[in-house]
């Protein structure tokens, strides 16, 4: 398995469905079961974290007089 941190957001997100899928569809061994509600958890943390970078980001488009970006600026407690 990727490491999670290497992760894209798009990577996670789709592991992460299949994930809850396994899950779901319940034919995994408890052990197995907790194990795969572990890395879920760890996918739904890392798209949390990938999803706020972006919308910080976002957040900090400045646009000029005439309404178009002009940049970015910096996030602050980064």
């Amino acid at each position: 398995m990727t490491e999670i941190e290497n992760m894209s957001f798009e990577e996670a997100m789709k592991e992460l469905e299949a994930t809850v899928g396994r899950l779901e569809h319940g034919e995994a061994t408890l052990e197995e079961s907790i194990k795969l509600y572990e890395r879920g958890a760890a996918l739904r943390a890392h798209c949390d974290k990938r999803l706020r970078e972006a919308e910080e980001r976002v957040e900090k488009i400045t646009l000029a007089a005439n309404g178009q970006p002009s940049g970015t600026a910096p996030v602050e407690g980064l």
